[in-house]
């Protein structure tokens, strides 16, 4: 019972980091990914469809992405859902494709992703810590239920807290090496 309280715990934890390392996909760093684009959504006929759906989208190089729709009639929707995204650049419509010419980041620019990342990592953090008050909540219930004794919840409120602590600091290292990443010229 206390098993699968743990082991529900640790899923949820791990569900929590992979969520914060998805977000980061979206901050800009160095050297642009197509990740920039990923919540993008085009109207197709009538359906907002993601935009890697409806068109290839390639990072040419260290500050271009290429957006080549598979339909032609798509470039004016394409266009206007980058440009309402608001993803910093202008898209550049030559009548063929999309292309996004992302300026070299500034040091405010990378300070402000490191800001808007450190944010991503707290929120992870608040998930992992409600995801130990959840189970710390079960294992009361057992205990008061008296499925448990008062020793064993002792004990097993202190294993979640060992599991909590482990990956609150795996957030931390990957913060960590996130940050230096996007400060690094």
């Amino acid at each position: 019972m206390l098993n699968e309280i743990y082991q529900e715990c640790e899923t949820q934890m791990k569900g929590s980091i992979e969520h914060m390392r998805n977000t980061f996909k979206t901050l800009r760093t160095g050297k642009v990914t197509t990740q920039v684009l990923d919540g993008i959504r085009v109207d197709y006929y009538g359906t907002p469809t993601p935009l890697d759906q409806v068109g290839s989208v390639l990072a040419t190089d260290a500050t271009t992405i290429t957006v080549s729709p598979w339909e032609k009639n798509l470039l004016n929707a394409i266009e206007s859902a980058i440009a309402k995204a608001n993803i910093g650049v202008n898209p550049n419509n030559d009548g063929d494709q999309i292309k996004l010419f992302f300026p070299p980041m500034t040091v405010e620019q990378r300070q402000d992703s490191v800001k808007k990342m450190k944010g991503m990592g707290e929120d992870a953090k608040v998930s992992v810590r409600n995801d130990r008050r959840k189970s710390n909540d079960q294992i009361k219930k057992l205990e008061k239920d008296k499925e448990i004794t008062q020793d064993d919840s002792k004990s097993a409120q202190e294993r979640i807290q060992k599991i909590t602590d482990k990956y609150i600091d795996e957030i931390d290292k990957i913060i960590k090496e996130k940050e230096q990443e996007i400060l690094k010229v």
